[in-house]
């Protein structure tokens, strides 16, 4: 049946050709650039499919089809109870034939854990320059390398367009369990739900805390215990870890030592941390390595950003939704009231709702 009006390949010239001829202007490394973006989005946009015609679909494998069902009450529960947008973004599917969606690069300065942004018309600034492919990011890794940054390298398994395109679900993540791909959805709809230009800590903190409760919801609807259990708990830890280095770099950083000794001081921080990993590893969860390939890796402060931008503000948050009794719709209310305000406001009255927790 024809379908009148622009479909969606049509709207992805309609918003993206009149952005691409203003970045023109800015040079020809940001062109090509932009230029790698839009082709990378307009493949994505390309190879969705409706979940049901997916599932309907002889060819499609019983793994596949069983997840994709899974993802489809997933998802009705995220608009239903979470009060999540309810749109076609995660009912429809997209086969990348890669392990990631793109590649974020974070950069930070050697003795800072200040990320470099990057500003961007319509996202505002991030804390991070994402790449369709490998090579790429790779690459603009390698220059930053060269200016005496510290850099990060990171596979991203989805991302949110902010409402502006359906967001599929990815070939990528078939092989996720079925709450790792419910809590995924969760997150992302958030970022539609509500977003604040320039201010990466509080739009991943937002919707990692919609993550977290979300999922213990989802778990609790299931008649399953809310708590993720032995898995959930050790990335608890993992994260508290991290966390705990960061705060104990950002003394050294804004210390008095000179910057000889700080570069020493950083190297000793990084070993500690990688000791008191060893420590809860082995004695509390039994030998389980899932994090020594992360930890085991070269070590940044680059690597350690996306932790405090995804992780930051999350009791804050959390002690939001307690203070409206749990009511989603009161806590979305709340949380574009933060939004709204100025950021210093806002930092100052996130770190008053950390204190009251």
């Amino acid at each position: 049946m024809q379908r009148s009006g622009p479909g969606p390949l049509d709207l992805v010239f309609t918003r993206l050709v009149p952005l691409l001829a203003v970045l023109l202007l800015n040079g020809c490394s940001s062109a090509a650039y932009y230029g790698q973006l839009a082709e990378g989005q307009w493949q994505l946009l390309r190879a969705r499919q409706p979940l049901e015609q997916v599932v309907a679909n002889p060819a499609t494998s019983p793994q596949l089809r069983a997840r994709l069902e899974h993802a489809k009450q997933a998802r009705a529960f995220a608009s239903q109870q979470l009060k999540l947008p309810d749109n076609r973004s995660y009912r429809v599917y997209a086969d990348l034939g890669r392990p990631y969606v793109v590649w974020n690069v974070f950069a930070t300065p050697e003795l800072s854990l200040q990320p470099v942004t990057h500003c961007f018309p319509i996202a505002g600034c991030v804390a991070y320059r994402g790449y369709y492919q490998q090579g790429a990011a790779r690459g603009a890794a390698a220059l930053m390398r060269q200016d005496g940054m510290d850099v990060y390298v990171g596979g991203v398994e989805a991302y949110s367009t902010l409402g502006w395109f359906d967001d599929p679900i990815l070939s990528s993540m078939v092989g996720w369990s079925d709450e790792r791909l419910a809590t995924l959805i969760f997150h992302e709809l958030a970022h539609q739900r509500f977003y604040v230009q320039d201010d990466t800590e509080f739009n991943e903190s937002f919707a990692s805390f919609v993550e977290q409760e979300g999922t213990r919801q989802w778990r609790v609807a299931r008649g399953l215990a809310a708590s993720g259990g032995e898995q959930g708990q050790q990335r608890e830890q993992f994260i508290r870890l991290v966390l705990a280095s960061r705060e104990r770099l950002q003394a050294i950083y804004t210390g008095p030592l000179d910057d000889a000794q700080k570069r020493t001081a950083k190297q000793a921080e990084f070993e500690r941390l990688r000791r008191e990993y060893r420590q809860v590893r082995d004695a509390q969860w039994g030998g389980d390595k899932r994090y020594d390939a992360w930890m085991y890796g070269p070590m940044s402060n680059a690597k350690l950003l996306p932790f405090g931008l995804y992780d930051q503000w999350v009791p804050a948050f959390a002690a939001v939704f307690g203070e409206v009794g749990g009511d989603w719709a009161r806590f979305y209310q709340r949380v574009e009231q933060l939004g709204q305000l100025p950021i210093e406001e806002r930092k100052a009255a996130l770190r008053r709702l950390m204190v009251s927790r």
